[in-house]
C-alpha cells in the first residue's frame, strides 16, 4: 500500500494539502451519481422508470456531463489554470483569473449546492413528490444503490466552499506552509509562471 503522506498532489505551491485533497475529491464524489444516471439511461436495473423516453435520456446524460464538468472546475482552485487562463483559450488566454470572480463563482456554486441539498432534504421529509411520475426504486437493493451513489453529493457544497476560501486566502495573502496565512502579501504569480 502506498504511503499517502508522501503522495505528491498536483497543486500549486502554497496550497494547503487539505485543500488539494478536497479539490481532487470533488470530481470523485460526483462520479457515482453520474454512473447511476448513465446506468439508468442504458436500461440497467438500478431503478424503475415510468417513461424512458428520449427526453429523459437526454436530460440524464446532459445533467451527468454538466455536473462532472462543474466538479472539475473545483480543481482550478488549486491548479495553475485557476490563476492564469491557459493560452489556448480565445480572448482570455494568458490573462490572470480574477481572484474575486473565481471566489465569488465558487462560493455561489457552494451556496447553490447547499440550497439544493436543503430543498431535497425538506422535500423528502415532507413527503413531497413521493407518488409523482418519474423514477422509483423497486426494492431494498435499488434503494441502497441509490443512496450509495447520491449521498456523497452531500459533501460537494462544503468541500467547494472550503477550497474556495483556501483559494481566496492563498491568492490574497501568502500561505507560509505551517498552516498560517501571512496577511498583506499578494499571492499573484507572473502570467508566465503558471502557463
Amino acid at each position: 500500500m502506498p504511503n499517502l503522506r508522501k503522495t505528491k498532489m498536483n497543486a500549486l505551491p502554497g496550497t494547503p494539502r487539505w485543500a488539494a485533497l478536497a479539490a481532487h475529491a470533488v470530481p470523485l464524489i460526483v462520479l457515482p451519481s453520474g454512473i447511476w444516471r448513465i446506468a439508468l439511461t442504458l436500461g440497467l436495473p438500478v431503478a424503475e422508470v415510468d417513461d424512458p423516453g428520449l427526453g429523459q435520456a437526454t436530460y440524464q446524460i446532459v445533467l451527468t456531463v454538466v455536473a462532472e464538468l462543474l466538479a472539475f472546475l473545483t480543481l482550478g482552485l488549486v491548479r495553475p489554470w485557476g490563476e492564469v487562463f491557459p493560452r489556448r483559450l480565445p480572448f482570455v488566454g494568458g490573462r490572470p483569473v480574477s481572484t474575486r470572480g473565481a471566489t465569488t463563482a465558487a462560493l455561489c456554486g457552494a451556496f447553490g449546492l447547499l440550497a439544493l441539498v436543503g430543498w431535497f432534504t425538506y422535500a423528502a421529509y415532507a413527503g413531497l413528490g413521493g407518488n409523482s411520475v418519474g423514477t422509483h426504486t423497486d426494492g431494498p437493493v435499488q434503494q441502497v444503490l441509490l443512496y450509495v451513489c447520491y449521498l456523497p453529493l452531500l459533501a460537494w457544497g462544503p468541500l467547494l466552499a472550503a477550497v474556495a476560501v483556501a483559494y481566496h486566502r492563498r491568492r490574497t495573502g501568502r500561505y507560509d506552509g505551517s498552516g498560517r496565512y501571512v496577511e498583506g502579501c499578494t499571492g499573484r504569480p507572473a502570467a508566465s509562471s503558471c502557463v
